[in-house]
């Protein structure tokens, strides 16, 4: 027997070893730290199992079901109820840039395979796919493809991923290794409101920031499924892909489907590493007109301000006052188009409200523009009302079930964007938009899920929902490259690596209370960079929670993202007023740093949370108090980023607090305040940045230079 052969695929820290006998499919055998060295057979080491078949069944990089392998299975398929069973007979290995497509040939289920791996030496970020096509005579039921099938280390110990709701997402859960098997699935025909389809494995020992951490996230906006499992045998396996619903995917002979793509990383700088690997591969398929991302603008938007109740001469007014802060960019939300008093109404019928526009939307955006502004306007081109022009002239654009009334949510249906027609038809609205008025920017919402997603044929239309939605998109892109698009769902329901390629900005949530966005933005730093993420200074109390905070806290919290504001100014009082204009003026001075560098997310004692951003040479630190502190005095805030760098000049650039209090002034941080204070790299990772006293719902703003 000839001596098998070796596939090592190597990042700057990470490797993926694959091991293939003969033709046989390949196996895995390593996914993790840079291995310079290559392993024995696996067969030498390889102990045997009791009551097992005589065929061994190593970890597979593609395991089937039905003939020996009683793991997860990343193929189901079926051919009439025959055919279930596949194993594949020869493969072929086809080198690629930095990494391989494998060739999976079944000759008995007439069906080829092709899993693609693809390292990113840059972000440490293995990419993989796979497609499959029916080879044979007849149709082929795909059931399931899995994009991905990843090992998991053995000290695998705990499982970090998210869930979440409108007004809540990104609720972080930790739960350790199932006995069995830990599933997510999705079917609400959107990404959802829990965030990506991703989860981080965390390996015994390992924290924010040292010890091994695997992580996954899956590029779609649509319905999908995760599973953690444990073979009998002992090993882990990692599993991601698109959930299809029954009788989805029926392959005509010679057709395919193409899984979407899987991010996969591994870090041994804990979980802070494994994002900053995310954040870099989120940012290197970034969709910038020019190839590079302009400074992000600081951004008003209207909704939180009139909601429906506006006109032309309220709306100009609103530009005004955002102008003379030193907004850079103005979003009209919805309300501006024909009928539309409030959310029963008028969705689809994409001309300006003649009522509360007499001329249009000219006018207003020539406004906007005078005063040095971008215009942005709020579209949700994927919904429709049955009160409305568009569902009266065709009603069978509509995803729906023959026989079955379609529920509404916020008195919507959602149409069908699997037709070419209406895909036809969303363009022309939208380009016509585009063409007449100087519109920079998109703000393109989706406010329910799918139910039911029958399409035209009545058979499940999720997956071409998703594929239409992207195809408009790309089409609208290609006729304006410059208009910038912001991705919301409700909020945070439509945030994932899919859509991230095609717009610009995501609106995290519909939720902007400080104290709740604290929570959710950090949860969205997890997987998308911060340059992406909208926060926004809102109104107080915040409509979605009742609380109130001051101005100062509300303008910390959002800071670290997009910035942007969701009020009328002229409800400000004068003092907070001036402190919006202050830390509008932050952010222009910190946002090269803020977008473009690393993130770190920490905690310290007494509940103290706080994130970096830029790189351990130069960086902006926001340190958070949310409760009123349970200690009399704020103990030392350990930096582990920085125990390699000799020495750093700290500046506290801002308190933001309801009021100040007196220890503020202490001798220590006035000379911060001033000049800055230098201290070691390794004190600050050892024994810790001293930290003003902090009030609840308070936070400190620092920058620290070499």
């Amino acid at each position: 027997m000839t001596d098998p052969q070796i596939i090592a695929l190597h990042g700057t820290a990470m490797s993926v070893v694959l091991e293939r006998a003969g033709n046989d499919a390949p196996v895995w055998r390593h996914w993790g730290a840079r291995i310079a060295s290559m392993p024995l057979p696996l067969a030498d080491g390889r102990s045997r199992t009791t009551f097992a078949l005589d065929i061994d069944q190593p970890p597979a990089v593609v395991p089937t079901f039905g003939n020996g392998g009683f793991g997860p299975s990343a193929l189901l398929a079926h051919r009439d109820g025959c055919d279930f069973v596949q194993q594949f007979d020869t493969s072929d290995i086809e080198p690629t840039v930095n990494g391989v497509t494998i060739h999976l040939h079944d000759s008995v289920a007439r069906l080829t395979l092709e899993q693609s791996l693809t390292i990113d030496p840059a972000s440490d970020v293995l990419t993989l796919s796979a497609r499959l096509t029916n080879t044979g005579d007849t149709p082929l039921d795909l059931l399931w493809l899995a994009a991905g099938t990843l090992p998991l280390a053995p000290d695998s110990a705990a499982i970090h991923s998210f869930t979440g709701r409108h007004n809540a997402e990104f609720v972080a859960t930790i739960e350790p290794m199932p006995k069995q098997r830990w599933r997510r699935e999705n079917r609400r025909g959107l990404t959802g409101h829990a965030g990506p389809p991703g989860v981080f494995v965390a390996t015994d020992g390992a924290t924010m920031h040292q010890g091994a951490v695997f992580a996954a996230q899956l590029a779609w906006s649509g319905n999908h499924l995760i599973e953690v499992a444990r073979s009998d045998d002992g090993d882990w396996t990692l599993m991601l892909g698109e959930w299809l619903a029954p009788g989805e995917i029926r392959l005509a002979p010679g057709e395919s489907y193409r899984t979407p793509d899987v991010l996969a990383t591994w870090s041994v700088a804990g979980h802070n590493g494994a994002t900053q690997n995310f954040h870099a591969a989120v940012r290197a398929r970034g969709p910038w007109a020019k190839g590079q991302m302009p400074p992000r603008k600081v951004h008003i938007n209207s909704w939180e301000g009139f909601y429906f109740d506006h006109d032309a001469a309220q709306v100009m007014a609103l530009a005004d006052r955002a102008a003379a802060l030193g907004v850079e960019r103005f979003v009209l939300d919805d309300g501006w188009f024909k009928g539309r008093c409030d959310d029963r109404r008028a969705l689809g019928d994409w001309t300006p409200d003649p009522v509360k526009y007499p001329d249009g939307l000219g006018p207003l955006a020539a406004h906007v523009s005078g005063l040095g502004m971008d215009f942005g306007l709020w579209v949700e081109p994927e919904m429709v009302n049955s009160d409305s022009d568009l569902y009266r002239a065709h009603p069978e654009w509509a995803l729906a079930i023959d026989g079955r009334t379609p529920p509404t949510a916020r008195h919507q249906l959602v149409l069908d964007l699997g037709r070419e027609a209406v895909r036809d038809h969303l363009f022309a609205a939208l380009d016509r938009l585009l063409t007449d008025l100087p519109i920079a920017y998109l703000k393109w919402d989706h406010n329910r899920d799918l139910a039911p997603a029958g399409g035209g044929d009545g058979r499940a239309g999720y997956h071409a929902q998703v594929l239409g939605t992207y195809a408009l998109i790309d089409r609208l892109r290609t006729a304006h490259p410059d208009v910038e698009i912001e991705a919301c769902a409700g909020g945070g329901g439509r945030i994932d690596a899919g859509i991230a390629t095609r717009t610009h900005r995501f609106w995290t949530s519909d939720n902007i209370d400080a104290v709740s966005r604290t929570d959710i933005q950090r949860g969205y730093l997890a997987f998308m960079p911060p340059e992406r993420m909208g926060s926004h200074v809102g109104t107080t109390p915040a409509h979605a929670t009742g609380r109130s905070q001051s101005m100062a806290f509300r303008c910390a919290t959002a800071l670290t993202g997009h910035f942007g504001v969701e009020l009328d100014p002229a409800t400000l009082s004068t003092t907070d007023a001036a402190t919006l204009t202050e830390w509008m003026g932050h952010y222009k001075a910190l946002r090269e740093t803020l977008h473009n560098g690393r993130v770190w997310r920490g905690s310290g004692c007494d509940g103290l949370l706080w994130q970096a951003h830029g790189e351990p040479s130069d960086m902006v630190l926001l340190v958070t108090r949310l409760a009123p502190p349970t200690l009399g005095r704020p103990q030392p805030l350990r930096l582990p980023m920085l125990a390699d760098v000799a020495s750093l000049r700290v500046t506290l650039l801002a308190v933001a607090a309801a009021t100040i209090r007196t220890p503020h002034q202490m001798p220590l941080f006035a000379a911060m305040r001033d000049e800055g204070v230098d201290f070691g790299g390794d004190w600050l990772a050892n024994v810790g940045l001293p930290i003003p006293a902090l009030q609840g719902e308070s936070a400190a703003l620092f920058q620290l230079r070499r």
